[in-house]
Formats: structure tokens, sequence, C-alpha cells
């Protein structure tokens, strides 16, 4: 059922239409009949089947790819290497699993904001029941406190307040009644004589009744929404591309070496050549970077960790490098959440008399000595303890609450010798009720629309004497003395001007989308420096009447600051930013769930609502926004870094895999043993994965950070070729001294080579102009050349070595030297010649 229909029928009209009756409620009968036809006031529940999150995992076709090669060296016999990527497969399985079961409990938690009890009307009395258990058609009680249950349609009230920041963004108390309203309105805020599931009442009493519950609710159709949007990571999106090119590289060159090797050289071992085969296969395939990874992003998490920053998705840590936009609800994230006095105007200057009526104007819990609103609770907290005291202890023989017609609210307190009628309200409608001259009046009006343009609500108080103990509405609208003026703001945290500087500096841009009020949204946006006029505000209204997807993505590029924005408004805003862009965004409302799952990367703050929590990657304990930058900066780290290992495996191995493939070609016999081959594996791929360690050039973090295929293509193809060639040299050289020679001085080449171009592909500058490297890789470099240089001096038969010279030692080195000064040359030659093209 939607809200809309019954925001404009009359109190009969709905009673008929719901089929009860507002004076006896529902039999016992009928509630029964309605529970099994509308079915119980829950949220459908996300069913979590461990197996179906387990298989999942499997999505990636990098992991497919890795099964493939451990299957195949496990048939033909080469049980270390099966193992060892078996082992790397299982360590990103158990990652993945336990982070997706953790995090898949949204429309749990959301179950958790339905009130457990509620006074329901049956039979003609109230009785307390389990909220679950109402229907449509149901009479509930409400009370300050209470949690509404589900979507009601008010039918009496008093003074009746609610707060709905969780669904709407909107920071104040609104003011509830049971007025029809003249047509049927489309937007939470418009919707006076509906209260919203999950909200709560803050001050008087109602009596309502019920026109949804369950998944039929409005927060039950943001449960649906947010359920149904399921996110890949960015950082799944591109290894799947990594991965199908190497697949499709490898399966095609071997295919067609096993091919011809079995078909013009018949007196070769077929099981021989498979083995070989699949040896070079998984010296092609990255088996570590699903490690290089995990490790990567597990100290990216440790990092951000200690800025008091917790990330519940590991991959987030990764993709929040690559954002480009981040959008964020105004309330709680760039402004405090806490309604203040901004400015004041006495008129005669009468400070005194401003605080006392103003505080004598509030709407008070009288046996609980507090107040509720929050315009009330910002005037509460600059009064002193005498002047509290002395509100609570006036006597109030009337009171008239605020009413949305009237803009105000009123009442008569007992004086010593007449009674003071205190009139508080819009200040457009107090100024009408005044003797005050022109000249003074437009001056307050002016005030008011100044105050407005800063985004700032404003209301007056006038009083008026009575010599009776009661008076009526028509008493507020004449002969009222004027007393102030005061504005109410909710300011902007201190972190939030900072932090969009350094976005900026960063590359990143900052959306506003919030459910609060045009005038509103626009002074935060302008106050933060997103936007230059505060006119420059999009509503969810206007979203709504956009059809085509490529206006609305434009519409979204091109402007900063959306207000009046649903659930579905946001959700669509994030998704239109998508076609494009990479998008964070940071909530902390049930209202933001949507949004938060939709996002690459879903960030809230410490004292976000559970459900919007439980759809956030990243959970931010500390408020200050410069965390998020700081995030980002540690995102771009992981990412330059991981792009450093995929450009250094892709180099070293395909330059490695070509030359080998071609050799065998021009010799009778194999020119690296299988065993040579995954020794060679193991030696680099330690060294390789400590990349994830290393320091990052500054230059590398100032721009949103991607996998860029592109550049890994052309970077693997300019310095693999130098790679195959070097390898060729190595080839030729040695392939004249014979088979074990050959096999000796090409695998201790290979090592170092992979070992020394860690230096070169770290960085694209020369490689002494770039950071120090880490300790870590500086330690595994050493240790891998050390095992390099000795092993063959160990006299392992099964690996087939021979004792090298002096000669061959220093033929090895002086070749090494040489293809890392070629690789140097070609690394910065190519990035000069991609940087100039950018700038054309």
């Amino acid at each position: 059922m939607d809200f809309q229909k019954y925001t404009s029928l009359s109190l009969s009209e709905i009673e008929k239409d719901l089929n009860t009756n507002f004076s006896f409620g529902l039999s016992d009968k009928k509630s029964k009949e309605y529970q099994n036809k509308f079915g119980g006031n829950e949220l459908e529940k996300n069913k979590i089947n461990a197996w179906v999150i387990f298989f999942r995992q499997f999505k990636s076709s990098f992991i497919f790819l890795l099964i493939g090669a451990a299957t195949v060296s496990f048939i033909l016999g080469e049980i270390f290497d099966a193992v060892f990527i078996f082992l790397f497969i299982l360590i990103n399985i158990t990652l993945g699993f336990f982070q997706e079961y953790k995090s898949s409990k949204t429309v749990e938690i959301l179950n958790q904001h339905l009130a457990p009890m509620c006074k329901v009307k049956r039979n003609g009395k109230f009785i307390s029941i389990e909220s679950r258990y109402i229907v449509p058609g149901d009479i509930i009680k409400l009370e300050a406190g209470d949690i509404i249950p589900a979507d009601l349609r008010i039918i009496s009230d008093s003074n009746f307040y609610i707060n709905e920041s969780i669904l709407t963004g909107e920071s104040i108390d609104i003011k509830k009644d049971n007025v029809s309203i003249s047509h049927e309105v489309k937007q939470f805020f418009e919707a006076t004589n509906i209260c919203f599931s999950g909200t709560n009442v803050k001050s008087g009493e109602a009596e309502c009744v019920v026109i949804a519950t369950g998944k039929n609710t409005e927060i039950g159709k943001i449960a649906k929404l947010a359920q149904a949007t399921e996110g890949k990571s960015i950082f799944e999106q591109e290894t799947d591309k990594i991965s199908k090119f190497i697949l499709i590289m490898v399966s095609i060159t071997l295919g067609l070496l096993v091919l011809f090797k079995l078909i013009f050289n018949q007196g070769e071992d077929a099981v021989g050549i498979l083995i070989f085969a699949v040896a070079l296969a998984v010296s092609a395939i990255p088996e570590s970077l699903p490690t290089v990874v995990t490790f990567s992003l597990s100290k990216g998490a440790y990092n951000m960790a200690k800025n008091k920053v917790v990330v519940k998705r590991l991959s987030s840590v990764e993709d929040i490098g690559s954002i480009e936009i981040i959008c964020t609800d105004k309330t709680g994230t760039i402004t405090k959440n806490d309604m203040t006095i901004s400015d004041s105007y006495y008129y005669n200057d009468n400070k005194e008399d401003y605080l006392k009526y103003l505080s004598l104007s509030c709407s008070l819990d009288i046996e609980k000595k507090t107040v509720n609103n929050s315009f009330d609770l910002a005037i509460f907290k600059i009064i002193d303890s005498k002047i509290k005291k002395n509100v609570f202890a006036t006597h109030r023989l009337k009171e008239f609450p605020f009413d949305p017609q009237r803009k105000k609210n009123s009442v008569l307190i007992k004086g010593k010798d007449k009674n003071i009628l205190i009139v508080r309200g819009a200040p457009e409608e107090i100024l009408n009720a005044c003797s005050i001259n022109k000249k003074e009046k437009d001056k307050i009006l002016q005030l008011q629309s100044e105050y407005g343009i800063e985004g700032k609500r404003s209301i007056a108080i006038a009083i008026k004497e009575i010599s009776g103990k009661t008076y009526t509405k028509e008493d507020e609208n004449i002969g009222l003395e004027f007393v102030s003026l005061t504005s109410f703001e909710d300011p902007i945290k201190e972190s939030t001007i900072p932090a969009i500087k350094k976005a900026k500096q960063k590359g990143v841009e900052v959306k506003i989308i919030t459910g609060d009020g045009v005038e509103v949204a626009g002074a935060v946006g302008k106050k933060i420096g997103i936007i230059k006029d505060v006119g420059n505000v999009i509503t969810g209204a206007i979203i709504d009447t956009i059809n085509d997807e490529n206006e609305l993505a434009l519409i979204c590029k091109n402007n900063n600051v959306f207000a009046r924005c649903t659930p579905t408004h946001k959700y669509k805003i994030i998704k239109a930013l998508e076609k494009n862009n990479r998008v964070a965004f940071l909530g902390e409302g049930i209202n933001d769930a949507p949004a938060l799952k939709a996002a690459h990367v879903g960030i809230v703050v410490k004292d976000a609502s559970d459900i919007a929590r439980d759809a956030a990657d990243i959970i931010l304990l500390n408020k200050s926004l410069s965390v998020i930058i700081d995030g980002i900066d540690q995102g771009r780290c992981i990412v330059a870094n991981i792009s450093k290992y995929i450009k250094a495996t892709l180099t070293s191995n395909f330059g490695n895999f070509y030359a080998i493939v071609f050799s065998t070609f021009l010799i009778n016999y194999l020119p690296m043993l299988s065993i040579q081959i995954l020794l060679l594996n193991l030696l680099s791929d330690f060294p390789m994965m400590s990349i994830a360690t290393d320091k990052v050039d500054e230059e590398e973090t100032r721009y949103p950070s991607r996998f860029d295929m592109k550049t890994f293509a052309m970077s693997a193809t300019i310095l693999g070729l130098v790679s195959t060639s070097f390898d060729l040299i190595f080839f030729f050289t040695f392939s004249r001294y014979g088979e074990s020679t050959l096999q000796t001085a090409w695998f201790m080449g290979s090592v170092l080579t992979e070992l020394i171009l860690i230096y070169s592909i770290r960085t694209n500058k020369i490689f002494f102009k770039a950071k120090a490297p880490s300790k870590l890789i500086t330690i595994l470099t050493i240790f891998a050349f050390i095992i390099t240089m000795i092993l063959p001096f160990l006299g392992i038969k099964e690996l087939g070595f021979i004792k090298p010279n002096i000669k061959l030692y220093a033929l090895i080195i002086s070749i090494t030297i040489g293809y890392f000064v070629c690789t140097e040359i070609a690394k910065v030659f190519y990035y000069k010649l991609s940087n100039k093209n950018k700038t054309v």
C-alpha cells in the first residue's frame, strides 16, 4: 500500500477503505483474517545460505585459471606445484567467504528498528501486543519515546512531533496532525498526516490507523531495494579482465606448442612435453596475485585501523583509491546534526526579556522537566539553570501547540498582575499581528531573508497582556508586542571544509545528496565550497522528470548539491554517476542504505543507523572526513603497488615464457627443466610479493587510480620484448656449451633479471630518483640472490645444475646488468611518450 493515497482521504473514507472501526478497532477474528491476508509486520529476512556464499567466491575467472593449472599439475605428478597453487586459492576463497557471510545480514538488522511492543485497540480496548502481529486497519496509540511500528495515518493528535531524520535526513522534528491534505503528496516530508515505520515520537501523543505493514511499508521498500543491490568490487572487475587476458594468451601459445611438438617431434616423450607445458603455464600465471592482494589490503586495513577506520570488506581498501566522486548525506556527516542558535535580534535591545520569553515559549514535559523538539533543545543549551528552574516553576494557564496551518504555537502564563500570552512562530505571521512600524518590520524581514539565504531557520517571539485565565486563537492575531527574532542552524563540522579542500587536491569531487530542504542544502553547499550559488540545487522532483539515462548521468555529473531526495532518488543518482565514474557514498541513516550498497564504496560514520553500518564497506570511528581522504591515499598506494606486481610479473613471466617456447624449436632438449622453471617461479615470487610493502612516489597518489589494461599490455609488451631479447641472449650465449650449462646459466640469469626488474618497475622515474624501496623488498631480494648463487653448488642431481665457474658468473652478471640498463631506457622512453600523449 502506498502512503500517498491516504494523505488526501478523509478519516471516514480511510475507515471505509481499510474496513475498520476507529472506535472499536479490529476484532480478534478480523485481525487473524488480515494476518493471513497481509502477512506479519516483519521485513522479509535475507536468507543467508553459507554454501551459496562459498561457491560465489569461485566467480572470478582468475580463480578458475589457478584451479585449472593446479589440477593439471596434480594429474601430471607435479605435486609440489599443485599444492603451492591450491594454497593460494584456499587463502583467497576463505577470506572472501567469511567477509561476505558476515556482511550479508542487512534486512535482519533492519528488523531491529521495528518496535517490539505497541498499544493496539482490539475489541474496543487498548492492549499491548508484539508489533509483528499488527495488521492494516489496527488502531495504534503512540506517546513520546515510541518507535513507529508500521506506516500509520493519524486519527487524532495532541502536540505530536516525530523525528524522521533516519528516513528523510531532515534534522528538525516534524509536527504531525490529522488534517487531510487537499491532494496526494509523493514526498515523505510533505506527508504531515502520515507516520512512517522506524521513525520515533519526540513529544505529544496520537491515535493512528495502520495503513501498511512489513514489506509494504516505506522502510520495507528501502530494505527490498538495498537487498536487491548487489555490488561487485572494482578490484574483482579488473582482475577478471587480467585473468581472461592471461588465460587466452597462455592457452593459445601452449596449445600450439604441444600440438607442434607432438606432430613434428615423434621421438620426444608425450608426457614429458605435457609436464613441460604445464610448468611453462604456471610460470606465466601470476598465481601469487591473490596473496599479494591479500597482504596489500591487510596492510592497508591495518594502517586505516590505526586511524580508527573499520574496514568490513577488505577489497574496499583498494577500491577507495580509484574513487573519483564522494557523495555524502548532509545531516550528521557534513553537519553536526545538532540544532543550535546562530543569531539573535532583540527588539529594543532587551536581552533579558528575550531569554525569558524565548524559554517560556518552549513545549515542556512538566513531569520529566525536559524539552523534546530540536528548537527547544537548542534554546535550553543557552539558558542557565536559574532560568530553567523558573521556566518549570511558572504556572501555565493554557497553550495551543504548533500548528502548520497557523505556523505558530502559543502559551498563556500566570503573571503578578496580568497574565502574559507568548506567541512563537514564523516571523511573517508574528509581525502581521504586531504593532510595529513599517521600517522596523522591513528590517526584521530583511534579517530573516539573510538568515534564510544562509540556510538558517528563523522564529519570532511576541507577547501580549491578557486579563483573563484563558484566550482564543484570535488573540494571537492582534495587538502583539514584538520581542525578538532568532535563527537556528545545524552547524558545519570543523573538519568538513579542510577535508573538502584535500579532496579537490586529490582530484576527487564531493557532492551532497540529502533529504533536507533546498535552502538549507544550498547554503551548506556554498559554505563548504562545492557550489558558487545557493540556487544551484537539483531536487528529487527534478530527478523524477528525467527518463533518459544519459541525460540523468550528465545532470548528476554537472551538479554538486541534491535536495529533497528519497532513498530511491539517492540510489538513482549513485547509479547514474557510476556510468562514467567510480563513486563512494558517505551516509548514516536508514534512507542511505540502498545508496550505500549501490556505491562502489559505502562509508558510514560510527553513530550511523544499524542498517547503514551493515550496508557499508567502511565505518569511521573518527567522524573527520579527512580520514576518508587519508584512506584514499592509502588505497592509491595499494593500487600502485599491486599494479607494479602485475606489470613486473607480466613482463618477466611472458618475456621468459616466449623465449623458452621459441628456443624449444632450436634444440632437441628442454632449455630449462620443469623443476627449474618451478624453482625459478618460487625464488622470484617472494621478493616480487614484497612489492605490497613498497613505498610509493607522491605523483602516483595525486589522481584516482585504476587498473589500466592498456598500460599493463603496453608496458608488458615493450618491457617484455626487452626481457625476451635478453632471455634469447642467454640462450644463444650458453647453448653452445651444452645442455646442463644452458639450463644452469639460463635459470640463474632468469632469477637475477626478475629480481633486478623489481627495482626498475617500482617507479616511473629513473630508478635512483624514486623513494628508497621497503626494507622487506631489499632483504628478500638479497636472500633470493644468495640462494640463486649457491644453489648450483649443492650438487642436487634432481635439479640438473652444473657447478658454474667464475667466467660463467661474470657472463651471467654482465648480461643481467645490460638487461637492467635497457629496461630502464625502454621504461623512461615509454612513460615520457605516454605522458606527452596525455597532454596533447
